[in-house]
Parts: C-alpha cells; sequence; structure tokens
C-alpha cells in the first residue's frame, strides 16, 4: 500500500520550480527580487539535502549564476513557481520500497483570474518521468500545499479548498474523502473550515485556504496552528477558531491532538496598508534542518527558539520570506520533498 510519508521522514532530495516572466512576477524588480529570495531557500537546504531546480527554457544560466553549483537544474516549460502545488505529491509503498507520484488535476488554484497553468498542470507527470517513477493519477482537483499529513493515516484539509466550488464543485466530502485517503495511504481526515484572510481574494494572491500556512504536524499527535494575537486583525478570531477545534479531535490512531499556537509576527499589515498573513507555519522540514519563515520581525527569534525545542536533532536557519509572501506563498509552498526509499 502507497502513503505519504510524513515531512520529517528522511528524504533523497528537494524540488522546486523557478520564478519566470509571469502575472505574478510581472515587474523586472519583482522576478529579480523573487528569484533572489527562491535561490537563499534553494541554499539554506542544499545545506541538508540535494535539490533539484526545474526552470523554464534558456533561463539555467541565469538560475545557476544566483543559485550556485551545487543546485541541480533541468528545464520545463513554466507558468509560475510554486512546486508544493504543481509539483507531484510522492508517496511510497513500504513493503516494496517504491516510490510513486501522484499527480493532482491542477487548474490554478481554482482557477483565479491571475493565474496560468498550460504548463504547470504537467510539471508533476514531467518530475515524475524525470525519475522514471509511476505516476498515480487523480481526477481530484488539489494541489501539495492543501494537504498535510502525520504519516500515520491522518490528514488535514479545508473545506474552502477541496470542497469550494472552484475546484471540486460536484465531489461530496465523503467523495473527496475516499479519493485523499486513496492516494495518500490515510484514514481519517480533519478538516478545518477555512485559512487565513490573506490568502483570499481581494488581497491579491492567493490560495483560497491553504491548511499549510495555518496548521501543520510536528510529530504523531502533535499539530502546530498559526496564532494571531492582534485582536484588531481578521485572522484573530479565525485562529482561535480553528485552534478550538483541533484541541477537540483525535488522529487516526486515536490521540487526542497536542496543539501549540505558534504566535504570527508583529507585523500585521504591509506597506499598503493591507493585512497580511506571515506566517511561522510555512516552514520546511528537511533531513537534519528546519528552513524557517523569518519577516526581519521581533517574533522571528521567538519562533526560531520555539522550533530549535520541538526539533533538538535539526539545525533551524531562518530565511526572509517576506517577498515569498508577496508572491502568494511561503517557504512550505515553493518546496516539495522527494522520500527516502
Amino acid at each position: 500500500m502507497f502513503r505519504m510519508p510524513a515531512e520529517w521522514a528522511p528524504h533523497e532530495r528537494t524540488w522546486m520550480a523557478w520564478p519566470g516572466p509571469n502575472t505574478t512576477f510581472s515587474d523586472p524588480a519583482e522576478l529579480a527580487g523573487s528569484r533572489a529570495a527562491w535561490a537563499a531557500v534553494a541554499r539554506a537546504v542544499r545545506r541538508f539535502e540535494p535539490v533539484t531546480m526545474v526552470v523554464g527554457p534558456g533561463q539555467t544560466d541565469s538560475a545557476a549564476a544566483l543559485l550556485g553549483p551545487d543546485v541541480d537544474l533541468v528545464e520545463r516549460p513554466l507558468d509560475d513557481a510554486w512546486m508544493r502545488d504543481i509539483g507531484p505529491t510522492f508517496v511510497t509503498d513500504d513493503r516494496t520500497g517504491e516510490l510513486a507520484a501522484v499527480d493532482w488535476v491542477f487548474n490554478g488554484w481554482g482557477a483565479q483570474e491571475w493565474a496560468s497553468w498550460e504548463h504547470d498542470s504537467k510539471i508533476a507527470a514531467q518530475v515524475a518521468d524525470l525519475l522514471a517513477v509511476p505516476v498515480h493519477g487523480s481526477r481530484l482537483v488539489n494541489e501539495g500545499g492543501g494537504i498535510h499529513v502525520d504519516g500515520e493515516g491522518t490528514v488535514l484539509l479545508t473545506e474552502t479548498v477541496q470542497l469550494g466550488p472552484e475546484r471540486n464543485p460536484d465531489w461530496t466530502r465523503e467523495e473527496v474523502e475516499a479519493e485523499i485517503h486513496a492516494r495518500l495511504g490515510t484514514t481519517k481526515a480533519i478538516w478545518l473550515p477555512r485559512g487565513l484572510t490573506g490568502d483570499y481574494p481581494p488581497h491579491g494572491y492567493g490560495t483560497l485556504g491553504h491548511v499549510d500556512i495555518v496548521a501543520a504536524f510536528a510529530a504523531p499527535g502533535v499539530v502546530l496552528v498559526h496564532s494571531q494575537p492582534d485582536p484588531a486583525h481578521p485572522d484573530h478570531e479565525v485562529c482561535k477558531g480553528i485552534a478550538e477545534l483541533l484541541r477537540e479531535e483525535t488522529d487516526a490512531k486515536g490521540r487526542p491532538l497536542e496543539v501549540i499556537e505558534v504566535p504570527a509576527p508583529e507585523g500585521v499589515k504591509d506597506e499598503d496598508g493591507h493585512w497580511v498573513d506571515h506566517s511561522y507555519i510555512n516552514h520546511y522540514l528537511c533531513n537534519g534542518g528546519v528552513v524557517l519563515c523569518a519577516f526581519d520581525d521581533p517574533r522571528d527569534e521567538q519562533a526560531a527558539a520555539l522550533f530549535r525545542r520541538l526539533f533538538p536533532d535539526r539545525e533551524v536557519t531562518l530565511v526572509d520570506a517576506r517577498t515569498i509572501f508577496a508572491g502568494g506563498g511561503g517557504i512550505h509552498c515553493i518546496t516539495q520533498q522527494q522520500p527516502r526509499v
């Protein structure tokens, strides 16, 4: 039986996608800044495990100049640069040691008007082809940022993602759960009602509620939850409700969940006065390391200290994620783990 291992399980490598000229990075200065931010994450991850960057045709030389010689590059046509969502979700068979790639249907985060996905919808299968591993196709519209697993049968989902009319209007909750379980090897789904405010229109580029910016497993039975201490922020009540919901839940093995609230950065608005969804939940676990979002904020070091306590055998590396968040995601959103088999 194939299952998706937890992110803290050993990795073979990390996959990423290189920003190219598109709607998200339409301004040359924004594109240059995004490439610098993606490169900083890639170099941070590369300290712990191999990294392969998918780059658009003709962009290998310019990417290599920023990434350095230790990041592997492959050229494939791209629309955007969010490998967590456009790439495959890797699953393994513990009995045979086989690796496979789940290829969800990708439709630009619910066919949003700013998105394009002609090329990105094919990346999952192309990555699987590069690795010569079988593809497990799915009819479900879904993205890697819309799921989070504990590796022991439990998956976190969001009602406004998998059940939203923009993605799967004709699917029931039971049908979505059955497909998720069949592809990931899970047996219990825990549904959050929604995501953070900045992840929905009219707040710019968003996913309509991805779970990986709100909640994430840190260990079996332990879940990290975004907390917004500022009562003026619309996420203040949203996060309280999500934390309360999770405290009343059990995982696939019947364990009550231990909920650890992770306070948001002190900065709550961007330079244009819009609410931000800056979150430390959107971190990435790699072999021996935690790559953690930083925001030049007083709470950055508090978050780092928390993660050091949670993962005492891993080195915590802070990487400025403000430019990535301005494009609609975070460090977890631009990385995708390939588990070791």
